[in-house]
């Protein structure tokens, strides 16, 4: 990058977290014991070491989504589809994953983490719950031990807020890092609603709200006035303000003189930035990078809201949230040109047709696996129903009925929620359940 392109796009601006903490011991009680009741998903190939302690001498095919003995034989023609993208592989490189808030990171997580439990790939997992003490900023001390038998982790995808250097000291030099942001106006509009009462901002707006009169949203008040509920000295208010900022570990506050180098530093640290409007070319050149065939990179849209919890925007708000987020929206706009001179570099027209093969094999993948999706979580069975912590309902898949065992592992990992695959995952790799987060 050259200091001369990020100065075309200055002049274009007037520059001017709480993720909730709870105990993952019944998530893991839940996938151990509800799926040992149902057989049909057992049968997910995938590699295990020695050392996950699920399984045993006598049987090493053990796994803990239902704990029964796989088939060794080989796949029928009915499984023959997804056997493919089932099968084991240890060629991709070590993976770090910045998952920021509200942009479609839930759904990339969950591709990673089907790749690694394929490829039996050691994760970095947080010591406590399923983030590295958010909102404070990574640190290495905060990764559970490597487990024995394992040389280095491979993959680091739990929530943070970034710290570069201190990624570094346990990811190999050979590290892939990417992460993801989405159009700023969107990106506020959901985070304010999935975090309208654990953000003190958010939630004193909310309150604002109820305690007046008339038709506006909690959303409309806040921006009203943002100074008035924002306080940057509360601990909790990180994604008041410039949410993607705040999770790359930029000053989300203002502008000041090391925004420049440090989102030069960002683009020398980061092989891909994928751009969530622009998803599937995204997948592409992710698969790239991962040395992933397109049916590989098949997934399903995680953690989406309720219609209702939508707030319809018009285009005065947009412009306030804009001007709110004026350091989000310098970031979006720059790594959106990079995503492009990227896809450029790849060829464009290698590009699209890519996309849409990708887009065919997903949509073949999805027909096989998905019965219904947008489902109210009052209407999923306990394993696919996604974690109700924020304010806004989100919705979750369910699956076809009348798989075979092996399709059935697969096309459930395919819509589980991060907090259950996350646990699930964390017990395969230490044969215990996650810690609970420590009181502040």
């Amino acid at each position: 990058m050259t200091h001369h392109r990020f100065v075309l796009q200055l002049w274009r601006y007037r520059l001017t977290g709480l993720m909730l903490t709870m105990g993952v011991t019944f998530l893991v009680i839940l996938i151990g014991t509800h799926l040992l009741q149902q057989s049909s998903v057992n049968n997910w190939k995938m590699p295990l070491k020695k050392t996950d302690g699920l399984a045993t001498d006598s049987n090493p095919q053990q796994n803990h989504i239902g704990g029964d003995t796989r088939s060794s034989s080989a796949p029928s023609e009915n499984d023959a589809d997804l056997f493919y993208i089932q099968r084991i592989r240890t060629n991709s490189p070590p993976v770090v994953f910045l998952k920021t808030h509200r942009t479609g990171g839930s759904t990339v997580q969950n591709l990673l983490f089907r790749m690694g439990e394929r490829d039996g790939a050691t994760f970095a997992f947080p010591h406590h719950t399923y983030h590295f003490n958010y909102p404070q900023r990574f640190r290495a001390e905060l990764v559970d031990k490597l487990p024995s038998g394992s040389s280095q982790y491979d993959i680091l995808c739990s929530h943070m807020r970034l710290d570069v250097e201190q990624l570094k000291k346990v990811m190999s030099s050979n590290a892939i890092f990417i992460t993801i942001l989405r159009e700023p106006v969107q990106t506020f509009e959901s985070v304010f609603s999935y975090y309208s009462s654990s953000v003190p901002a958010f939630a004193s707006a909310k309150k604002a709200k109820a305690e007046t009169s008339g038709n506006k949203s909690a959303l409309s008040v806040f921006l009203d006035s943002p100074q008035t509920f924002w306080d940057p000295k509360e601990f909790n208010n990180g994604l008041g303000k410039n949410p993607m900022s705040f999770d790359l570990g930029l000053n989300s506050r203002m502008w000041n003189s090391s925004w420049l180098a440090d989102l030069t530093l960002l683009e020398e640290a980061f092989q891909l930035v994928m751009i969530a409007e622009h998803f599937d070319e995204s997948l592409v050149l992710l698969g790239a990078l991962l040395k992933l065939e397109l049916e590989e990179l098949a997934y399903v849209r995680l953690n989406s809201r309720s219609a209702k919890d939508i707030t319809l925007l018009d285009e005065v708000t947009k412009v306030k949230i804009r001007t709110w987020n004026n350091l989000d929206v310098l970031l979006y706009d720059f790594f959106l040109q990079v995503f492009w001179e990227k896809a450029g570099q790849y060829g464009l027209e290698r590009l699209r047709r890519e996309v849409g093969l990708l887009r065919a094999s997903t949509e073949r993948i999805r027909q096989k696996c998905v019965a219904k999706s947008g489902v109210p979580p009052d209407q999923l069975e306990d394993l696919v129903r996604p974690s109700q912590i924020g304010s806004a309902t989100i919705l979750g898949h369910q699956v076809q009925r009348n798989l075979t065992k092996q399709d059935q592992g697969f096309c459930t990992r395919l819509v589980l929620h991060e907090l259950q695959y996350h646990a699930h995952l964390y017990y395969q790799q230490y044969a215990r359940d996650m810690g609970l987060a420590p009181t502040q």
